[in-house]
């Protein structure tokens, strides 16, 4: 991947916006790999939802002190399940006047969705299941198991 980006940007300065906390593994590993002038930003989402089973209502941090004007941006993402969250942080990031947008999923599930946002890449596509791992959490547990693991509700 990280060889793929470099043909996309062909040397131009990208800034990367993770999005946290579960891309963060991610981000780690790749950035390391990666051979292009980059900075590094973050959002944060939460929602509060029941038990950490059912979405509740999301919060965006941090977009406010993001300066992405004429800049190359690349959001990057742990996993894309209904894309509200990915779709709401590329509208108002692209609102900041960016020279290029793209995104990046580790995970798509297969679902249906709601909004017609997709991510420009997407590594692998999983069935609807709940995982964590790799920087994915179970109410902030799990993030830290080195890979991705389905788990029953």
């Amino acid at each position: 991947m990280a060889r793929d980006l470099e043909k996309r940007y062909e040397n131009e300065e990208v800034t990367i916006v993770m999005i946290m906390k579960g891309s963060f593994v991610l981000i780690a590993d790749l950035i390391r790999l990666l051979h292009l002038p980059s900075r590094l930003e973050y959002v944060q989402v939460s929602s509060y939802g029941e038990r950490g089973i059912v979405k509740g209502t999301q919060e965006i941090t941090g977009l406010d002190r993001i300066d992405v004007s004429g800049r190359h941006v690349l959001i990057i993402d742990d996993i894309f399940d209904t894309g509200e969250t990915l779709a709401e942080i590329a509208e108002k990031i692209k609102a900041k006047g960016v020279s290029s947008l793209s995104s990046l999923v580790l995970l798509s599930k297969k679902v249906r969705r709601s909004t017609d946002y997709h991510p420009d890449i997407t590594l692998f596509e999983i069935e609807d299941r709940f995982v964590v791992g790799y920087g994915l959490d179970y109410k902030e547990y799990y993030r830290g198991l080195p890979d991705i693991y389905a788990i029953e509700r």
